[in-house]
């Protein structure tokens, strides 16, 4: 049976990591109605109202791998990396209205992402694999902030 420090430790993980969520919401939610609106988007991109749910989910799952996976110093580095991308990308991309920017920015997060999710492998498994439904998001993400440079 765990702790209630563990518990404590375990919420503080996750959230920390919806904060990021929440801090980057306002440059997200500025844009959505006006420039986003306005941009060519390709047929595949889901409806803005899917992004919420999906990406506080995402930041859950993270908080509980960074929680798992909280002793190995590399990985928490690593972790802590790529949360910052992740952050920045939301300011590139809906505060400075630059696509190219948040592309460049995404594909260092995808990078890093991957790069956490293997040292997590390394060190707690179920971490790893907590963090394949951000890999695979962030990856869809990618192609999607592509997309609209190519057609912007």
């Amino acid at each position: 049976m765990r702790r209630p420090k563990d518990w404590t430790r375990l919420a503080a993980a996750v959230v920390g990591c919806e904060l990021v969520g929440i801090l980057s919401t306002p440059f997200t939610l500025a844009a959505i109605p006006t420039w986003y609106a306005a941009l060519n988007k390709p047929a595949f991109s889901p409806p803005n109202w899917l992004f919420g749910p999906a990406w506080t989910t995402l930041y859950a799952l993270m908080g509980v791998a960074v929680y798992l996976a909280r002793k190995d110093k590399v990985g928490m580095r690593l972790f802590k990396w790529q949360l910052g991308a992740n952050f920045v990308w939301s300011v590139l991309f809906f505060g400075l209205h630059s696509p190219i920017l948040g592309l460049i920015d995404i594909a260092i997060l995808l990078w890093l992402i991957w790069k956490t999710t293997r040292r997590f492998y390394k060190v707690c498994k179920p971490a790893a694999y907590l963090m394949l439904p951000y890999l695979a998001w962030v990856a869809f993400a990618s192609v999607l902030n592509l997309a609209i440079v190519l057609l912007n």
